[in-house]
Order: C-alpha cells, then structure tokens, then sequence
C-alpha cells in the first residue's frame, strides 16, 4: 500500500507539474500552430492525473483525497515557481549595461531586414536576402535567433550577440548584390 502510494505520488506529481508548466506556457506566450493543442495538452496531463488520483482511492478512500491535496499543491507550486523564475529572468537582462541601447540597434537590426522581407521591390531586388539556402543568409537567421535568446536571457552576452547580428546582416547584403550604404526603402 505505501509503495503504491508512492509511485502514484510521483506520477501525480511529475504529470501536474508538467501538464501546469505547458499549459501556463500556452496560454501565455500563444498557443502555437495548432488551434486544440491546448485542449490535446490537457487530456495528455489527465490521462495520467486521474489515474494517479483514482487508483490509490480506490484502495484507501482518504487516499483520494490525499492525492487531490498532492495534485493541487503541486500544480499551486508549480505556478508560483514558474512566475518567480519569470520575473527573475524578465528583470535580468534589462540590468545589463547598455542593454537599451543594444536592443534599439537590434531593433534597427531587424527593421531593416524586414523591408527586405516584407518589401515586394526589395524581394525581387535581392531575392537571396530572403533565401535560406544562401549561406550569409541562413547565417543571418542563426544570428537573429541568438540575439533574441541573448535579449532574453540572463548571463548571455548581448551586446556581442548584435555585433554579430549586425556582422550577419552586412555579409547578407553583400552576398545578395545589395550596394554599399543602399538603404532599403521603409514603407
């Protein structure tokens, strides 16, 4: 009977705190490409919950209620640490020296690959500028999502992040034709 209790008590909690953990994530950052993701995220949490809850209560019926206490504390935990290490990591790197500086160049960065992307004239201009298969330009991506983890992420270093990204754009352009200084037009 412990033993039992114990294993469904490691599946109960390992399942709600990772069923709480997506579904927060969800709901806050967007829910992806898929429309029920959500609703598929949830039964996948519960079709190991309500196993966890039930079983051990059908043994011991004060062990249902144990579970659910276990369950909700869990899920309760869960939520307050995933907003803890939220706030941690949303503050940190706005501390950082200089970051609003580097992140107006980035931001500069990514507004002028933009007008190549979102451009049509610019598009048929310099079409290698929005083609992965061009190494600079597949280079520019890596770039891009590197100083968007680093704009985010606590302990990385963003400034240099820029530089490349700003290294990577440059080296895009010269692959794709595009003349020295020549400035995409903005909408």
């Amino acid at each position: 009977m412990p033993a039992m209790m114990l294993l469904w008590g490691v599946a109960l909690v390992l399942a709600t705190a990772a069923t709480t953990y997506v579904l927060h994530r969800k709901l806050t950052y967007g829910r992806g490409p898929e429309p029920d993701g959500l609703f598929w995220d949830m039964f996948g949490g519960l079709v190991v919950i309500a196993p966890a809850i039930l079983v051990p209560a059908v043994q011991w019926a004060p062990a249902g209620l144990i579970m659910v206490f276990v369950g909700v504390a869990t899920a309760a935990g869960t939520l307050v640490s995933i907003r803890k290490v939220e706030r941690i990591h949303a503050a940190e790197p706005r501390r950082r020296a200089g970051f609003p500086d580097d992140a107006a160049r980035h931001e500069s960065i990514l507004e002028k690959w933009r007008q190549y992307e979102l451009d049509p004239a610019q598009t048929i201009d310099f079409p290698a500028m929005t083609d992965v298969r061009t190494a600079e330009t597949a280079a520019l991506t890596r770039a891009m999502r590197e100083a968007e983890y680093c704009r985010v992420t606590a302990g990385t270093d963003y400034r240099a992040a820029v530089e490349r990204l700003a290294e990577a754009l440059t080296a895009a352009e010269r692959a794709a034709g595009v003349p020295t200084g020549a400035v995409p037009s903005p909408r």
